[in-house]
C-alpha cells in the first residue's frame, strides 16, 4: 500500500505547491495530469501482467527461472514506453484543439513535455517493482520511491519557488522534479538489485538468461489486457478533464485536487488489491484454488474498511479539505461539492480494484477489457455528459458518472472471477 501510494504522492506534491504558487497553475497542472495520467497507468497496467508470471514460478519453487522474465519484461516495458512517448506528443500537437482556456496553453506545453520524458524512466522502474512485488519484497521498492518522493519535494521547493539561488519556474519546475525524481528511483532500484547481495542469486540468473519471444508473447498477453483496462478506467477520469475545461480554469483546478484526493484512496485500494494478485498467483502455481477466493474475499473487506477509515474524515471536512491545495474560495466550494459523489463511488472502486487484480493474479485477463470498455467508456463517459450538460448539473454532474462506472466494472468482475473459482 505505501509503494503504491508512492507512486502518486509525486502528482499530490506537485498539485499541493503549484495550487499555492498560483490557480492558473493549479488549472493548467490540472488537466495534464489528468490526461497524462492516463499514459502512466496504462503503462503500470502493462508491466502488473510480470506479476501472475513471476508469483506462479515462485509458487512452483522454481526461483531460478524468474530473473528471466524479468529481463524480458524490461524490453517488453521500454517497447511500451516508447510507444507512450510518441501518444504524449501527439497530445502535446493536440493541445489548441481540446477547446481549453486559451491562457493556460503556455503553461501545459512544457509542463507536459517534461512529463513525457520521465515516461521511459518509469515504466523500467515499473518492471524492477512488480518483479520485487511478485517473489514478496515490497518493502525495498517502496522505500525507493519514498526517498525519490522526499527528491520530488525538495526538488518542487526549489524550483518552482525559486529559492537558494535556483530560478523561480513555476508550473515548469515542478515537471523537472518530477523527471528528475524517477530518474533516481530508477537508478536506486537498479543498484539495489545489480549491486547488493540483497537479491541473492537474482543479478547472475538475470545476466546468464537471454531474450526469448516466447517470453515477450507472454508478457504482451498478459500485459495489454491490463493495460487496456486500466487506461479506460483512467480514462473516464482523463477524457471527463475535457469536459471539465468547458466548464472553465476554476472547474479544472477543483478537478484537479478531487483527482489528487481519488488517487490517494485509489492507491491504497491497490496496494491492498496488489497484495491480493500475488498471493492469488502464488497459490495458482501451488493449485491451491480454494486458497484464492478467500485471498480475494479478505481484501475486499480491507479494502471497505479502508474506504470506511477514509471515507468519514473526508465527509466532514469537506467544507476545507481544498484549504490544503488552494486559498480560492471558489474552488475549495466546487470540491466540497463534489466529494459526496467521489464518497459514493468508494464502494465500487474497491470493489473493482479486488476483483480486477485477483483475476490478474489467476492470469484470466481477457475479460477484462470487455468489461472495463462497458463500464467505462459506454456507461460512464456519456453518462457524465448528460448529467453535466444535459441535466445542467456542471462539476458535480460530471463526478455523479464515475459511481455507475466503477460499481458495474466491480460486479462483472466478480462475476468473471467466480467462473474461474
Amino acid at each position: 500500500m505505501m509503494g503504491q501510494m508512492s507512486t502518486i504522492l509525486m502528482g499530490f506534491a506537485d498539485t499541493l505547491m503549484v495550487g499555492r504558487y498560483g490557480t492558473s497553475e493549479l488549472a493548467a497542472a490540472g488537466f495534464v495530469n489528468n490526461v497524462f495520467g492516463l499514459l502512466i497507468i496504462g503503462g503500470m497496467g502493462f508491466s502488473y501482467g510480470l506479476t501472475p508470471v513471476v508469483g506462479a514460478l515462485m509458487g512452483e519453487g522454481r526461483e531460478h527461472a524468474v530473473a528471466g522474465k524479468l529481463k524480458n519484461g524490461l524490453l517488453s516495458c521500454c517497447m511500451v514506453g516508447l510507444l507512450l512517448m510518441s501518444l504524449a506528443c501527439i497530445l502535446l500537437v493536440a493541445l489548441p484543439w481540446l477547446g481549453l482556456p486559451e491562457d493556460l496553453l503556455p503553461l501545459m506545453r512544457p509542463y507536459l513535455f517534461v512529463l513525457l520524458l520521465s515516461l521511459l524512466p518509469q515504466m523500467a522502474f515499473n518492471a524492477y517493482k512488480q518483479f520485487s512485488d511478485a517473489i514478496q519484497d515490497t518493502t525495498t521498492p517502496m522505500w525507493i520511491m519514498l526517498v525519490s518522493n522526499v527528491f520530488n519535494v525538495v526538488g518542487n521547493v526549489l524550483l518552482i519557488f525559486g529559492l537558494c539561488g535556483f530560478p523561480e519556474m513555476g508550473l515548469l519546475g515542478a515537471g523537472l522534479s518530477t523527471l528528475m525524481s524517477r530518474l533516481v528511483q530508477l537508478a536506486l532500484m537498479m543498484g539495489v538489485f545489480h549491486l547488493t547481495r540483497r537479491y541473492k542469486f537474482y543479478p547472475e540468473d538475470f545476466s546468464s538468461s537471454s531474450l526469448s519471444f516466447t517470453d515477450q508473447k507472454e508478457l504482451h498477453r498478459l500485459g495489454w489486457p491490463v493495460a487496456l483496462q486500466m487506461g479506460m478506467e483512467a480514462a473516464s477520469f482523463s477524457f471527463s478533464a475535457v469536459y471539465v475545461g468547458w466548464l472553465g480554469a476554476m472547474a479544472l483546478a477543483a478537478h484537479q485536487v478531487m483527482i489528487i484526493i481519488s488517487q490517494f484512496f485509489f492507491m491504497l485500494y491497490y496496494g491492498m488489491s496488489a497484495a491480493v494478485a500475488v498471493r492469488v498467483s502464488f497459490y495458482r502455481g501451488e493449485g491451491e484454488l480454494g486458497q484464492t477466493r478467500q485471498v480475494a474475499f479478505a481484501g475486499l473487506h480491507l479494502c471497505w474498511f479502508i474506504a470506511l477509515c477514509l471515507g468519514v474524515p473526508l465527509f466532514l471536512l469537506r467544507d476545507v479539505a481544498g484549504m490544503l491545495f488552494t486559498g480560492d474560495a471558489e474552488v475549495v466550494g466546487l470540491v466540497a461539492a463534489i466529494t459526496i459523489p467521489f464518497l459514493i463511488f468508494q464502494f465500487g472502486d474497491s470493489l473493482q480494484c479486488t476483483y480486477a487484480n485477483a483475476l490478474r493474479g489467476m492470469a484470466r485477463v481477457k475479460a477484462m477489457v470487455w468489461i472495463a470498455f462497458i463500464a467505462y467508456i459506454l456507461i460512464s463517459l456519456p453518462l457524465g455528459y448528460v448529467f453535466g450538460f444535459v441535466c445542467g448539473w456542471g462539476l458535480v454532474g460530471i463526478w455523479m458518472a464515475f459511481p455507475f462506472g466503477l460499481t458495474s466494472a466491480g460486479l462483472l468482475y466478480y462475476k468473471e472471477f467466480r467462473r474461474w473459482n
